[in-house]
C-alpha cells in the first residue's frame, strides 16, 4: 500500500497533462476575450461606414 502511494506521488505524467490543460484553457480565454473586443470594434466601424454611406 505504501509502495503504491509513493509511486503515485512520484508520477509526473498526470501533473504535466493538467498543466497543459490549464495553459490551453488560458489561451482559449484570452482568444475569446480578444475576439469579442475585436468584434465590437468591427461592428462600430461598419455601422459608421453604413451611416456615412446613407448620408451621402
Amino acid at each position: 500500500m505504501i509502495y503504491c502511494l509513493l509511486k503515485l506521488l512520484r508520477e509526473r505524467r498526470g501533473a504535466t497533462a493538467i498543466e497543459y490543460g490549464l495553459i490551453a484553457s488560458l489561451i482559449a480565454v484570452a482568444a475569446i476575450s480578444s475576439m469579442s473586443t475585436l468584434g465590437n470594434k468591427l461592428r462600430t466601424t461598419f455601422s459608421n461606414v453604413q451611416s456615412n454611406m446613407k448620408a451621402s
